[in-house]
């Protein structure tokens, strides 16, 4: 048996409830409450559970507006089933507010007898419209929640999903893992002051999560989850009621002031990784906002705000679907994903780290005036790949040696220019840097949310650290993918990646999604840079056609090489040559790792390093010479992030944000 608001109706004398039975049969029953008299009782409408061990519903909630009841139940499954059709929803609801009765009803004893239910044949048996089979594994749903038109369901899994109906069937958004070690969740409260409450049992402990302040509000000892259990909240007390050893229990707190202040709320739990900007925003009303990503070794990516006026950065949305560190991120933005003018920002956004795991998202940011930020952000998970679970699906895998199960993606980089009118395929391509000494390729069909490994090469044969893909047309229109790779020992090599994307989309296209993974071509032409790791690597096209790459290193030194693409001459040496045109190299420029490069203009670099100096470099034939040095304040930097915006006036500015242990935009 479980309650469930009916919408429309005073909560205090009207509710549904919902009574699972044998064979997987649910009734929805209508009980109005009748000062002095027994509750009025009708059938509303008759569901059948899918098969499965343990066939009933464990909690249910209607969708107000579009006429649903979704349930979870005891599989973990969540189910959607159609509800206006059913007889007499509007009428029924207008005589019982009214305080009239129903014809068919002739006197409350008939409606307290069982007997009614025996004529339940008449109305129709529905089967579910939508079925997430097991979405919260084997134990359970414990609660489906509806706001904002989403749908939020819990469970003993950890985590808790939003979910959104479309076109009568569910679709997961995302999920969200609240803090360590709360496995059981039970419920989900939204406050009015914007914060999201998490309801659960950690170990034999009642748990009260605050997602606003990633804290416990409350911690009641009551002997863990396997009991029954009521939890109340008001501006002036806490009331949590609970079973123990056949006593009911009753937990009462008085509201206390809080004297606690939060000067600065924090973005991360530990050191901030990486940065990337998504772009910016304008609001009515507002200054303009810059939304960014970062990624941290808490394991989690954050989307936020950051407006010049307030100097506030303001979380619009976690991810959390990592289970280590996050390392590097990447937005593909085609043609479709531009900034969308004043309705907002649309991207694919891929993160990766430890573990060999990669999680791709669409994000949508669009102003949000009634918010705290001003901006919401809708985050929809698209896809995941990880090595391990590509290794369990490979065949005689006792007869291989496993890869490194400790692998990191340490860089991403997607792939530009690969769908064009002339060749117009849905796939996105992704090349990323991995610690296990390997550039992997992968694939992307955000249709059917799936992202394949498709090429391949550990040519480097030590961790790769940086790299970068970029695009030359050739004067007639044809296309060539280059890629940049920067490893620990200080070399920069190039490659042409062109044929085995070609390749690896016609046999995505034939076999549906899957393939084995290609090997790529030996690589175009190796730089020695520097004497150990590249740490920042960036690429730029200068007006001529021509390729500046710049890159800092582990031993303070900058580096910076010009690159003419040119065609092959004869048939031996057909394709596509790189040519070294010029080369620039500036030792000690810090006095710690430069973890930061950027090329701002062909004669214009930016450097920033651990030393905590951003410097500006002007190249000339065969030197960089210092313009300016800017300490700025985050210890440990981890990367930097640039952009340009034309003022008003015609003026050009360079921003550029730092994160490492903090956040810093200049």
């Amino acid at each position: 048996l479980s309650w469930a608001p009916r919408p429309g109706l005073p909560p205090d004398t009207a509710a549904a409830l919902l009574a699972s039975g044998p064979d997987g049969e649910m009734l929805w029953l209508d009980v109005t409450h009748r000062p002095g008299q027994a509750p009025w009782v009708q059938l509303m409408g008759r569901y059948l559970l899918p098969p499965c061990k343990q066939r009933w519903h464990t909690c249910a909630a209607f969708l107000p507006q579009e006429g649903f009841l979704v349930c979870g139940d005891r599989r973990g499954s969540l189910l959607i089933f159609p509800c206006s059709s059913t007889s007499g929803w509007a009428a029924e609801s207008t005589s019982i507010v009214n305080g009239g009765t129903d014809p068919v009803v002739e006197d409350s004893s008939y409606e307290l007898e069982p007997s009614h239910l025996l004529h339940k044949e008449a109305l129709p048996l529905e089967s579910p419209l939508s079925v997430l089979f097991g979405l919260h594994g084997k134990t359970g749903v414990t609660s489906v929640t509806i706001h904002r038109g989403y749908i939020y369901s819990t469970g003993r899994d950890g985590v808790f999903r939003q979910v959104r109906q479309r076109d009568q069937q569910l679709e997961v958004l995302q999920k969200h893992r609240p803090c360590k070690g709360l496995q059981w969740i039970e419920e989900l409260r939204f406050t009015s002051d914007g914060d999201l409450l998490v309801l659960g049992f950690h170990a034999d402990n009642f748990v009260v999560w605050s997602s606003k302040t990633s804290e416990n509000v409350h911690c009641i000892p009551c002997g863990g989850g396997h009991r029954s259990w009521s939890y109340c909240s008001s501006p002036l007390a806490e009331v949590f009621a609970f079973i123990k050893s056949g006593d009911v229990m009753l937990y009462h707190r008085q509201a206390e002031p809080c004297e606690q202040q939060v000067l600065l709320a924090s973005l991360h739990g530990r050191e901030i990784t990486c940065v990337r900007r998504l772009g910016a925003m304008e609001v009515p009303g507002h200054a303009t906002f810059n939304v960014f990503v970062t990624g941290s070794e808490d394991t989690t990516a954050c989307v936020l705000v950051l407006s010049e006026n307030s100097r506030a950065a303001v979380p619009l949305a976690r991810l959390s679907d990592h289970i280590s560190s996050v390392r590097t991120l990447a937005f593909a933005m085609g043609p479709g994903d531009e900034g969308f003018g004043d309705e907002g920002l649309s991207a694919l956004l891929f993160s990766a780290g430890g573990r060999a795991q990669i999680e791709c998202y669409r994000l949508l940011c669009a102003a949000d005036t009634a918010s705290e930020s001003a901006v919401a952000c809708q985050v929809i998970h698209v896809a995941s790949h990880r090595l391990d679970k590509h290794w369990e699906q490979k065949k005689n895998r006792h007869k291989l040696v496993k890869m490194d199960p400790e692998t990191r993606y340490m860089s991403l980089s997607v792939v530009p220019g690969t769908s064009t009118k002339q060749l117009p395929t849905p796939w996105k391509f992704l090349a990323a840097a991995c610690s296990d000494g390997s550039i992997r390729i992968f694939g992307l069909l955000e249709a059917a949310r799936k992202l394949v490994l498709v090429a391949e090469s550990f040519h480097h044969q030590r961790c790769v650290l940086k790299v970068e893909a970029f695009l030359h047309t050739w004067a007639g229109g044809e296309r060539r993918h280059l890629l940049c790779s920067a490893a620990t020992d200080g070399s920069v090599v190039f490659w042409d990646i062109t044929g085995p994307i070609m390749d690896a989309a016609d046999a995505l296209h034939k076999a549906e999604g899957e393939m084995q993974p290609l090997a790529l071509d030996a690589p175009l032409v190796t730089i020695m840079a520097h004497s150990c790791g590249v740490n920042s690597l960036h690429i730029r096209e200068t007006p001529e056609g021509r390729y500046l790459v710049a890159s800092g290193s582990d031993d303070g030194s900058i580096h910076v090489c010009l690159l003419e693409v040119t065609l092959g001459r004869g048939e031996a040496a057909a394709g596509t040559c790189l040519q070294v045109l010029e080369r620039v190299s500036r030792p000690c420029a810090h006095a710690a790792h430069v973890t930061g490069i950027r090329v701002l203009q062909p004669d214009l670099l930016l450097s920033a390093s651990v030393d905590q100096r951003l410097t500006l470099w002007n190249r000339r034939p065969g030197e960089l010479v210092p313009l300016s040095t800017t300490f700025f304040h985050v210890p440990d930097l981890a990367e930097l992030d640039c952009w340009k915006v034309v003022e008003a006036g015609g003026e050009l500015r360079y921003y550029c944000v730092l994160c490492g242990q903090g956040l810093e935009m200049l």
